[in-house]
């Protein structure tokens, strides 16, 4: 088995094709995406657990339980979430519109918004572009597609993997966007993967579960949970390969690459971010307890401000570790970053500081916090909390 890198994002497998355009929700910005694909695929999907739920995700979450999908379509700028039975209206009619476009069933088509929340979305332009985009779909309309989805962000976010096996090869591919209210329950974001090997719905879903458990659901950039959170995945077997035995284990690996690699393009593209930390926990009671502590630790504001000011602060990270409820005993607890030892047997080490501050420098490094306990551990990654994060999010509608 080998997995490499490709270009294309969700238009690297076979079978798919994708776009994106200005339909007027952004001023003079992509914001309407399109990806299709030209078999009936298998369909999965994950979705936010806040529970106020955009009216996209009310409606794709019932149209995915046949298992079955053929085409995505998603807007930026407009969330459509707590917009009533209007836009509950309007998320079905931009699935009827695509349904309509392209010559397929309504219930083949998912739907996804991000965006403002509270407003309506503009349903005029939003029908008129579907039919114009449907139109411009390409099999290198890959970036394009990531482009339109972008809010917040700074850059698109896609990527993709081809699998060679002893059955041949198939791809991977995806795009995602956030940047801000990013919270690690679901994914709070978006998230859209395509692959052309060929999944049951069944098999589909409980791998892209356990991929988000693995990526999406290990970031944080500022604790807030979205109302539109969707990752949504379509197998259509353009590939002739069936995802079975050692070609379904390739594939898992695979599809947590694609994952990860998004997942980790969010987190460093954090509204104002200037750092990547991991947080990693170990010597935990269980595994469940190493969560709680790198969680609360990786949303702690006093922490993520000592990072942005690159100080080694142990006593925020002790605190931090002290209120996240996990069972604690302070003289057994080390604490290093990277390399450099700061805490040992719960006290500071004040000869490391200056070369802790050092590596605090750095874009991205790893925070390890050894509560001396047991086996268990968790990672997560977070980023630092700047000025440019309240400049952002105070002039967000603006």
């Amino acid at each position: 088995m080998k997995i490499r890198k490709v270009a294309g994002g969700v238009t690297a497998p076979q079978g798919f094709r994708a776009g994106g355009m200005a339909c007027g929700i952004k001023k003079d910005q992509p914001d309407l995406a399109l990806l299709v694909s030209e078999r009936e695929a298998s369909a999965a999907g994950v979705f936010t657990t806040n529970r106020v739920k955009a009216a996209p995700v009310v409606l794709s979450s019932r149209q995915i339980r046949g298992g079955k999908a053929r085409a995505i379509v998603a807007n930026s700028g407009n969330a459509n979430a707590c917009t009533g039975e209007e836009g509950l209206r309007d998320a079905r009619t931009m699935v009827e519109s695509t349904a309509r476009a392209l010559e397929i069933p309504p219930r083949e088509v998912l739907v996804c918004s991000t965006g403002v929340i509270g407003e309506p979305l503009p349903m005029e332009a939003l029908t008129r572009g579907i039919e114009t985009l449907a139109s411009r779909l390409s099999t290198q309309g890959g970036e394009t597609f990531a482009q339109a989805i972008m809010t917040t962000d700074s850059f698109p976010k896609s990527t993709a993997r081809e699998v060679t096996t002893h059955q041949g090869a198939f791809r991977i591919g995806g795009a995602a966007k956030g940047a801000g209210m990013i919270h690690p329950h679901m994914a709070t974001m978006l998230a859209f993967i395509t692959t052309d090997l060929e999944v049951e719905p069944s098999t589909l879903q409980k791998s892209l579960k356990e991929a988000v458990d693995g990526s999406f659901n290990r970031i944080t950039v500022d604790g807030d949970t979205s109302t539109n959170d969707t990752v949504l995945m379509l197998a259509n077997g353009a590939s002739g390969i069936k995802g079975e035995g050692e070609v379904l284990e390739a594939f898992a690996l695979a599809l947590e690459e694609v994952c990860r690699e998004l997942a980790h393009m969010i987190i460093r593209d954090g509204e104002g971010a200037t750092k990547v930390v991991k947080i990693a926990v170990k010597g935990a009671l269980n595994r469940e307890e190493a969560e709680k502590a790198a969680r609360r630790v990786a949303n702690s504001l006093l922490v993520k401000t000592a990072f942005y000011g690159e100080d080694p602060n142990w006593g925020r990270l002790a605190a931090a570790l002290g209120s996240s409820g996990c069972f604690l005993d302070p003289a057994k607890l080390s604490i290093h970053i990277e390399d450099v030892e700061i805490v040992r047997g719960g006290l500071g080490i004040p000869q490391a500081q200056e070369a802790a501050h050092q590596i605090m420098g750095r874009k991205e490094y790893t925070v390890t916090m050894d509560l001396g306990l047991g086996t268990g551990e968790y990672w997560i990654w977070t980023c630092d909390l700047t000025y440019d994060y309240i400049r952002i999010n105070a002039e967000y509608r603006s």
